[in-house]
C-alpha cells in the first residue's frame, strides 16, 4: 500500500499515513467522533497491528506496553475519551517512552457529536506533556512522522491534536516510504516504575523537558512567521490558521503555530514587534492569548472572538470589521428536523415501554441517548460513559422506595464494556434496589459500525473473544438478568413491571441487533389499510421516521420500513398490514 503519488486524503486518513510511514506497529483505540477514522484507516495496513479497546484508558495503557517493548505505538480517542484516559497518561509524561508513542485527541467545538466543548489543550499543558496541531492534511501526515521524533528525542509521549474540520476535511497530501525503527527492552525500574521515591526523581526530568521543548518551539518550523501587512499581525493555529488565511491572505502578517505546547516566547516576542496591533485567533479558550498577555504583551483576541462553538471565515471577517459576501436564504419556514431513531431501531419499542409506564430513566452515552427526543422523551440524564449505572445507585440509595420501583438505568452494550461494569459492580457490592437496562444492539453504533467486547469480531471483522453478558452480570453479583426483545411490547412491558417489583438489583438486557446492520434480514415493509385505520395518530407515539399523517390517515413510507411491527402493536384497529415484499 505505498501509494506515493499526490492525493486528496481526509485529515483522519492522512494521520494512519503518517503512522504508516513513521513505522507504528501497534495501535490500540476506542472509537469516539471526530476520531474514528484514523484507527479504522490504519488498519487497512498490514503491517500494523490494530484494535478497538474497551475504553480509552486501557488504549492507551496497551499503547504504552507496546512503545516500552521496543516498538512505535499509537492510540486515538476524542476528547472526552482523553478524560478517560488522564490517568495513564499523566504519570507516562513522568516515565517518558522507549520506543515513540504518540496520542491522538481530537476536540468536537461546535458539539456536533459531543456532551462538551473542551479543550484538549488543557491536558497539555497540565501533563506537561508537547502537543502538535496540524491544520490540514498534508501536516496531519507530516505532524505525525514529526512527533514520533520528538517522542524519541526528548523521552515523551507527544498528543497529537485535530479538531472536526481538520479530521473530516481533505487536502493534498504526498506520500512517503515506510520505515521501522526498531529499539531494545531494557530493565529500568527507577524509570518505569513510578512508586514515589521514583517519581520525586522523575519530575524534575519533565521540568527539564519542558524547558528544551520550550527552546525547540522557538526554531522549529512547526511554527513559523509569514509576514504580510505589519498593521495586524494575528497569531493562530489549527483550522483556524485556514480561515484567516482566506478573510486575510497576505494583507496580515501571521504567526502560525503547529506546536501548541509548549509554546515559544521570543518567537511571539519577535512577531509582536513586527506588527502594529496583535491579536489570537483561536477556538475554544484562550490559551495563545493568555500565554501572550502573560509576556507582558497587550493582545486582542477573546474580546472580539467567541470562547463557544466553531469559527467560520464569516466569522472571522465580521470581528474583524470587514465587509462579508452576500448570503442568500430560503424565506420559507423549514420545519424544525431533529435527530431521530432510525426506523426499525430496537431501542424505540424499550423506550416507549418506559414512558408508557412513567419510568424515570437515567441516560447514557450513544445513539440511545435520542430515547430523550420527542415523542418519547423519556431520557433524563446523560452525563458521561458508564454514568447511568453510578448514578441510578445514587439516585435510589437517597430516594429508597419512592424511586425504586419506577426508575431504571439505560446503557448499552459497548457503553457498559466500556466503563458500566464498575458502576454494576458497586451495585451488585452496595446493594441498592435497581434495574439496569443494558440495550445490546450487537455493535457500537453511534461512531459508525465498530466491533466491541461483546459482538464476537475484532476491527478487521475476524472472529474474536466474546464476552457473554448474562454470563458477566451473574458472576458480578446480579441474581437476576432477563433478556428481552424490544420488538415484542408486551413481553418488555411484562418483564419490566416484575424487575421494578423485585426488591433486590436486576438487569434486564434488551437485545436485537441494529436495524442498520448489513448482515440483518428485514421483514417486508408495513402499508396501511385506510379503511380501517381512523387516524387515531396512536401509531404516532412511537416517533418512527417511517410513520406519517396524510389525509388524516397513518401512512408508511415503504423505502424506510423494515417491518419491525412495532407500530402494529400499538393500533387498535389492524390497519397495518404486511405488503408482503421486500422494500
Amino acid at each position: 500500500m505505498e501509494q506515493t503519488a499526490k492525493q486528496l486524503m481526509l485529515g483522519n486518513k492522512a494521520v494512519a499515513r503518517g503512522l504508516y510511514e513513521a513505522g507504528v506497529c501497534f495501535i490500540s483505540s476506542y472509537p469516539g467522533t471526530p476520531s474514528t477514522e484514523i484507527t479504522e484507516e490504519a488498519a487497512k495496513y498490514d503491517e500494523i497491528y490494530c484494535e478497538w479497546a474497551p475504553n480509552e484508558k486501557v488504549a492507551m495503557e496497551c499503547a504504552f506496553g507496546a512503545c516500552l517493548a521496543g516498538r512505535r505505538s499509537f492510540c486515538a480517542q476524542k476528547h472526552v475519551g482523553l478524560n478517560v484516559a488522564a490517568d495513564p497518561l499523566y504519570t507516562m509524561s513522568y516515565t517518558g517512552v522507549n520506543a515513540g508513542m504518540v496520542i491522538g485527541v481530537a476536540d468536537d467545538a461546535g458539539m456536533h457529536s459531543s456532551q462538551n466543548e473542551q479543550d484538549s489543550r488543557h491536558h497539555a499543558i497540565a501533563s506537561k506533556v508537547p502537543m502538535l496541531e496540524p491544520s490540514d492534511s498534508a501536516e496531519a501526515l507530516e505532524f505525525t512522522k514529526i512527533a514520533y521524533e520528538l517522542s524519541e528525542k526528548y523521552d515523551t509521549p507527544v498528543l497529537l491534536k485535530m479538531c472536526t474540520r481538520v479530521a473530516h476535511s481533505q487536502s493534498i497530501v504526498e506520500p512517503g516510504p515506510r520505515t521501522v525503527p526498531d529499539k531494545p527492552y531494557e530493565k529500568n525500574i527507577g524509570k518505569y516504575v513510578m512508586m514515589p521515591g521514583n517519581a520525586k526523581k522523575r519530575h524534575p526530568i519533565v521540568e527539564e523537558r519542558t524547558r528544551l521543548l520550550t527552546e525547540y518551539a522557538e526554531t522549529t518550523p512547526l511554527n513559523r512567521v509569514e509576514l504580510g501587512g505589519t498593521e495586524i499581525g494575528i497569531i493562530t493555529a489549527s483550522t483556524s490558521y485556514q480561515y484567516v488565511k482566506e478573510v486575510f491572505g497576505d494583507s496580515v502578517s501571521i504567526l502560525k503555530l503547529g506546536m501548541a505546547n509548549p509554546l515559544p516566547v521570543r518567537l511571539v516576542r519577535d512577531f509582536a514587534q513586527k506588527v502594529q496591533k496583535l491579536v489570537v485567533v483561536e477556538e475554544l479558550d484562550p490559551i495563545i492569548e493568555n500565554h501572550v498577555r502573560s509576556l507582558g504583551i497587550e493582545v486582542s483576541g477573546k474580546d472580539i472572538l467567541p470562547m463557544i462553538g466553531e469559527f467560520s471565515q464569516k466569522l472571522i471577517a465580521k470581528a474583524f470589521g470587514k465587509s462579508t459576501p452576500e448570503t442568500y436564504s430560503i424565506e420559507d419556514q423549514v420545519p424544525a428536523r431533529p435527530p431521530v431513531m432510525c426506523a426499525g431501531c430496537p431501542h424505540r419499542g424499550l423506550f416507549y415501554t418506559l414512558k408508557k409506564n412513567k419510568c424515570t430513566v437515567l441516560g447514557d452515552i450513544g445513539c440511545y441517548t435520542l430515547g430523550a427526543v420527542p415523542p418519547l422523551g423519556a431520557i433524563e440524564m446523560t452525563l458521561c460513559m458508564g454514568a447511568s449505572i453510578g448514578a441510578l445507585h445514587g439516585f435510589n440509595k437517597v430516594r429508597g422506595a419512592e424511586s425504586e420501583g419506577h426508575t431504571v438505568a439505560v446503557i448499552g452494550d459497548s457503553t457498559f464494556m466500556h466503563s458500566g461494569m464498575t458502576g454494576l459492580a458497586n451495585i451488585a457490592y452496595n446493594q441498592s434496589n435497581s434495574t439496569v437496562i443494558i440495550v445490546d444492539n450487537s455493535i457500537t453504533g453511534m461512531t459508525g459500525h465498530q466491533q466491541n467486547p461483546t459482538t464476537g469480531y475484532n476491527i478487521k471483522g475476524d472472529p474474536a473473544g466474546k464476552i457473554d453478558l448474562e454470563k458477566l452480570c451473574h458472576a458480578m453479583g446480579i441474581e437476576r438478568v432477563r433478556v428481552v426483545d424490544p420488538y415484542d411490547l408486551a413481553e418488555c412491558d411484562k418483564v419490566l413491571k416484575e424487575e421494578l417489583a423485585a426488591a433486590e438489583p436486576s438487569v434486564i438486557i434488551s437485545r436485537r441487533p441494529c436495524a442498520l446492520l448489513k448482515y440483518v434480514k428485514h421483514n417486508p415493509p408495513l402499508k396501511v389499510n385506510t379503511d380501517k385505520c381512523i387516524g387515531c395518530k396512536s401509531c404516532m407515539r412511537i416517533g418512527c421516521p417511517a410513520i406519517s399523517i396524510k389525509n388524516g390517515k397513518a401512512h408508511v413510507d415503504n423505502t424506510l420500513c423494515v417491518g419491525c411491527n412495532v407500530c402494529s402493536q400499538l393500533c387498535s384497529f389492524g390497519a397495518f398490514e404486511s405488503t408482503g415484499k421486500e422494500a
